[in-house]
């Protein structure tokens, strides 16, 4: 049972977010398509209830950071589609001063604290900031999320020896879209189900549904609340799937068809808005009103993107030390 109820605001809510950023990754499709965003790019279609159903269970001040594929999580926990396309562009009204791009949106803000481009380098830095709230005293937690492949780093069973001793408030969250880049879970493991890693280390682990936001939000739940309480961290293993390849220079040939269908038959932003009718919660009017709307707010980023400056030269030397009067550096 949920110690955070699911009420009728938490489903439309659910629906809005999901379909912005659905609707924002397909924008950015289209754009990299015409070259207006360069380098790599990773789309979250598909997988977009594994992120709702946790902005649902946590709070402002609760950190996150994730993979490169880091666009929704980013949006999700606050940052502005403006600032977020923005760095997709390279602007320096970007997130990260279009220094980024598109695989390290980082907000201090809205404590997003990044997307990262190694793969699992991101794992021991999510239990970092647990242990630094818990040293601070807060109730405070650190959801820390990976892909599959990244469960095969070594830095991964370090950390989770590390944060089951010393009970740190993180979530620990493998995103399990079915494929590391092109390679299936099933040619690189014998142990399929991934949740299971876990319990080497008497963490408490489970597999979650992701196309089915309640599932993640109730499984978000209940992690959240024993890493509040003290009681330390949790181990997810999230199924989901990424309608599109693992980047956009992945033409995702090693998948079915008909893999793709089933999943997309499952889609979790109809299933919320299939739930929402049916409860009487909206009416037709009010989707079309929020189509709408994100719509809009998807093409005032790219305007905001298309018109920003580009970061000036001198930026180059800003930013890659703390000391801002380090003696090294020389333009």
């Amino acid at each position: 049972m949920s110690s955070i109820a699911i009420t009728k605001e938490t489903y439309l809510e659910w629906y809005r977010s999901m379909l912005l950023m659905r609707r924002f990754e397909e924008k950015t499709g289209q754009l990299y398509g015409q070259q207006k965003i360069r380098g790599f790019c990773h789309l979250y279609i598909g997988q977009e209830a594994v992120v709702a159903g946790a902005m649902s269970v946590i709070r402002p001040e609760d950190s996150m950071l994730t993979t490169y594929r880091d666009h929704a999580h980013a949006i999700a926990k606050g940052m502005s589609p403006n600032a977020a396309m923005a760095e997709l562009y390279g602007k320096a009204t970007g997130c990260s001063k279009g220094k980024g791009g598109s695989m390290h949106f980082f907000s201090k803000e809205h404590k997003f604290m990044g997307g990262h481009g190694i793969v699992g380098g991101q794992i021991p830095l999510g239990a970092g900031i647990a242990f630094a709230e818990k040293y601070s005293g807060t109730d405070n937690v650190c959801i820390c999320y990976m892909g599959d492949g990244a469960v095969r780093q070594g830095a991964f069973n370090e950390t989770l020896n590390m944060a089951m001793l010393w009970k740190l408030p993180v979530i620990f969250v493998c995103e399990n879209n079915g494929y590391a880049m092109g390679t299936s879970v099933k040619r690189t493991t014998n142990q399929v189900d991934i949740y299971k890693m876990g319990f080497a280390f008497d963490m408490p682990s489970a597999p979650v549904d992701g196309m089915d936001v309640v599932a993640v939000h109730n499984a978000m739940d209940e992690a959240v609340l024993r890493a509040r309480k003290g009681d330390g961290p949790t181990f997810l293993e999230i199924r989901t799937y990424r309608y599109k390849g693992h980047s956009m220079s992945d033409p995702a040939k090693y998948r079915t068809k008909e893999e793709l269908e089933d999943y997309k038959g499952r889609d979790p932003i109809i299933n919320v808005k299939e739930i929402i009718r049916k409860k009487k919660y909206a009416t037709d009017k009010w989707f079309d009103e929020v189509e709408n709307d994100i719509k809009q707010i998807v093409a005032e980023a790219v305007k905001f993107a298309e018109d920003s400056p580009y970061p000036e030269v001198e930026e180059l030397y800003k930013d890659v030390y703390v000391q801002t009067d380090y003696p090294y550096i020389h333009n």
